[in-house]
């Protein structure tokens, strides 16, 4: 039924279109009646009707309007709202009316007082309330729900209101299929609900609209425009409008709201490494950053990372250690000898002994091991890795080594690598942890000396792919003269890559003791400026 607040009612009378009014120039503020009169939302004139019945829309012999458009309470929704979107009541039913894209009725999604909802007639893909807008506008506010839509419009009536048919489980595909309709407009706001479903949906949706035209709308304080308007608060409905954000879809950060993030003081490090000169280079070690220790076999990469482990350890730090190619037995050994200097995974020890270097060292640490020897679906292992990061709150992880993180697959060595550093760089951003991993070289193929005989590490020389260097925040390459007898402890820590100041070149020597099972550094003679990056050091570009 159509009611003004004019007081003049046309009882029998329903909705057909709009119309140009031709008192204030509205393109579609005018609205026409089955009973031939006219009354205009904008600038309030009403023409009286011939009385000759007008239907331009056929409709559907099972679907047919019952009840009358009334005043809906709870919801703060008037009737003439209710009467402009044709939402009738029927004793305990609420009937929403869905036309096909010409106007053509075809059924009602209908609403109980117990909330469920059941169609009449035939479902439609078009939006609720699709067919009382035109095809081009300036603003379209799309809902999740037929009565958000007409909240929005209680609060806004000039603007074009509508609402998905499926709710925001079929967003995506019910904004696609009305696309030539959207092209139309300027801008297109997805007011859709305040819960992850409603998230979720408009991201969705947004995905599949014209670029540059889609704004997201969020109620800080209510699900939904149904429930802001229940408490009165139009405005809040208004300014989710207002403040709606465009949207940007996942990888896409406007600069402007980076400053905080670029404004607050962040440490430079948060850990110093046990090795003056490696400091030096690499100004300590940082939460969110990839480190790849590498050398020929027996350089002593894993030694290096026990003892920087242990290190980090007696400081109080939660360490996750995955040594893949030994057991938790002797991974713990080595750990517990760095600690308390002795070679306790070498030779025999009484029981007194080891649990007192036990109770000196892994009693008081936060450390936390993978019981995993051997090849494992990598997918574990990053599980793995994440539930020491979130759930035990390791910030820092040891991965020794990648070729045995490899061993369970088949296929190309190059492209697994490439998943695999993508996959791991990829945990070290999203958990913020400090990633140490050990990786081998390849084997020489000229005539220099080889990595065994202190030959010199190159970024080119990492085994299987070039993601190794480029996902590596830092590359630390050992080199140690297995050979010769006079410096047979002797091993070079060259630092290959360094994204974070870009410092190259060799950073110290240390000396391994085989009875304390300890590095300790050596004197390093050049000057500084000669053991940074010079002509013969390998760019780093990464």
């Amino acid at each position: 039924m159509a009611q003004h607040t004019n007081g003049m009612a046309h009882l029998e009378s329903e909705f057909v279109r709009h119309t140009p009014c031709p008192s204030c120039g509205s393109s579609d503020g005018n609205s026409l009646y089955t009973d031939g009169h006219t009354y205009c939302f904008v600038c309030h004139t009403h023409t009286s009707g011939n009385e000759e019945i007008i239907h331009n829309h056929p409709m559907e012999s099972d679907v047919y309007f019952k009840g009358s458009a009334q005043r809906l309470h709870k919801r703060n929704i008037s009737e003439r709202t209710a009467q402009f979107f044709k939402v009738y009541r029927d004793e305990e039913f609420l009937r929403f009316p869905y036309y096909t894209s010409d106007g053509v009725l075809q059924g009602f999604k209908v609403k109980t007082k117990q909330k469920d909802f059941y169609y009449e007639g035939k479902t439609t893909d078009t939006f609720f309330g699709q067919y009382l807008f035109p095809v081009t506008g300036k603003w379209l506010i799309i809902y999740e729900g037929e009565l958000d839509a007409m909240s929005g419009y209680e609060a806004k009536p000039d603007y074009n209101h509508m609402s998905l048919p499926h709710g925001a489980g079929s967003a995506k595909k019910d904004v696609q299929k009305q696309i030539p309709l959207l092209q139309g407009y300027t801008n297109i706001v997805l007011f859709f609900d305040n819960d992850d479903a409603g998230r979720q949906a408009a991201e969705d949706a947004a995905s599949v609209l014209p670029p540059g035209k889609v704004k997201i709308a969020r109620l800080s304080k209510y699900k939904d425009a149904s429930d802001a308007l229940q408490d009165n608060n139009p405005d809040a409905i208004r300014r989710a409008i207002w403040d709606a954000v465009p949207y940007q879809p996942d990888g896409i950060v406007d600069a402007k709201t980076l400053l905080e993030e670029v404004t607050t003081p962040q440490k430079p490090f948060d850990h110093e490494y046990p090795y003056r000169g490696l400091n030096e280079k690499l100004h300590g070690i940082r939460y969110g950053e990839l480190t790849t220790f590498t050398s020929g076999s027996g350089q002593g990469k894993s030694s290096i990372c026990r003892e920087i482990a242990t290190d980090l350890l007696n400081k109080g730090e939660h360490v996750g250690y995955l040594a893949l190619e030994e057991s938790n037995r002797r991974t713990a050994l080595g750990l517990m000898s760095s600690a308390v200097g002795k070679s306790l995974h070498i030779g025999e020890h009484d029981e007194q002994e080891l649990k007192d270097a036990f109770n000196n060292s892994i009693a008081n640490w936060n450390l936390f091991l993978f019981d995993g020897f051997g090849s494992y679906d990598p997918d574990i292992i990053y599980n793995r890795i994440e539930y020491l990061a979130s759930g035990l709150e390791c910030r820092v992880i040891f991965v020794d080594h990648l070729s045995i993180l490899l061993s369970g697959l088949e296929g190309d060595e190059r492209r697994m690598i490439d998943t695999t550093m993508t996959k791991l760089r990829s945990l070290v951003e999203r958990t913020g942890i400090a990633l140490f991993l050990v990786s081998h070289l390849r084997r020489s193929t000229n005539d220099n000396k080889s990595h065994e005989e202190g030959g010199r590490v190159s970024l080119s020389q990492l085994r299987g792919s070039h993601s190794i260097a480029q996902l590596s925040d830092s590359v630390i390459a050992l080199e140690r003269n297995q050979q010769s007898e006079d410096q047979r402890s002797d091993t070079t820590l060259r630092v290959i890559k360094n994204r974070y100041s870009g410092e190259t070149g060799i950073a110290c020597t240390l000396n391994y003791d085989l009875s304390n099972c300890r590095f300790s550094e050596n004197d390093v003679t050049q000057p500084s400026f000669l053991r940074g990056t010079s002509g013969e050091e390998e760019a780093s570009d990464f």
